[in-house]
């Protein structure tokens, strides 16, 4: 009997433990499944960010508009367009000055050849690339000032023929001076040379001078034809930087028979002079 009451305990206790196991599994499951649910849901939804770079593309475009710029060059193109001057033989042309002295070379201080009067007609077939002397053509050639005549046509279509077509005459009794230099201080040229001393009654007057300097030098950004002459042994004159043709020049020694030379001037280069910061 005692044994019967205790397995009926027993039964009775085994029914109580089903029943709460029973019991409590559905809730268990519920928990679980709520858990899982909320696990998926926090991973399939993405988290919120801010960028550490905003983006704007829109800034980047406007940098392709700096390449229209190249296009600005032609624009200089019809200033550097430079029609030449048709050249001609040569030009007619009438004296304006009397008298007007015709000269062996293209300057005041040359040798003098022949004189022309007033009104005379004369034929013009070459110049200078520099001032303002053509030059005569006939039996024997030689140099005025476009100044002093009236010339039919632009001088400028004339040939240049000096130097080159156009020579001095040659002395057949001096040397040319053995030694020329030359310094610069800034826009200063200063020119020597050695003597050679001509012999009494060698002078075309008392006037005429023993050197002729012939310079082509730069002022005002144009080259310039500038005989120069003097007694002395040295002579100074502008070059200024800034000309697209180079400087340069040569000494004569004059004497009534015609000149001696020429020699070459060493030309000083300009150098320019930096600022003291």
């Amino acid at each position: 009997m005692a044994n019967m009451k205790s397995g009926t305990k027993r039964f009775f206790v085994c029914i109580l433990f089903s029943v709460a196991v029973t019991s409590c599994a559905p809730a268990a499951t519920a928990i679980s499944t709520a858990t899982m649910t909320d696990a998926l849901t926090a991973t399939i939804t993405p988290p919120s960010f801010t960028p550490l770079f905003p983006t704007d593309t829109p800034t980047l475009t406007p940098s392709a508009t700096l390449t229209p710029t190249a296009t600005a060059t032609p624009s200089r193109t019809p200033t550097e367009t430079i029609t030449p001057i048709p050249t001609v033989a040569s030009l007619k042309a009438t004296v304006t000055a009397d008298p007007l002295s015709c000269r062996y070379g293209p300057g005041p201080e040359y040798l003098f050849l022949y004189g022309l009067r007033k009104g005379a007609n004369i034929k013009l077939i070459g110049r200078t690339d520099g001032n303002n002397w053509v030059w005569v053509d006939g039996k024997n050639k030689c140099w005025v000032n476009k100044k002093l005549i009236e010339i039919q046509g632009d001088p400028a279509a004339l040939p240049i023929v000096y130097p080159g077509n156009a020579r001095l005459p040659i002395s057949p009794y001096y040397p040319p001076t053995d030694w020329v230099g030359a310094t610069r201080n800034k826009n200063m040229v200063e020119v020597s040379w050695n003597d050679v001393p001509l012999r009494a009654g060698d002078e075309e007057d008392e006037s005429m001078l023993h050197y002729i300097i012939e310079v082509w030098r730069c002022e005002g950004g144009q080259i310039i034809f500038d005989p120069l002459a003097t007694n002395d042994l040295s002579i100074a004159f502008v070059d200024e930087p800034g000309c697209s043709q180079p400087s340069h020049g040569r000494v004569f020694v004059q004497e009534k028979h015609g000149f001696a030379g020429p020699t070459e001037i060493p030309w000083p280069p300009y150098t320019a002079i930096t600022p003291t910061p």
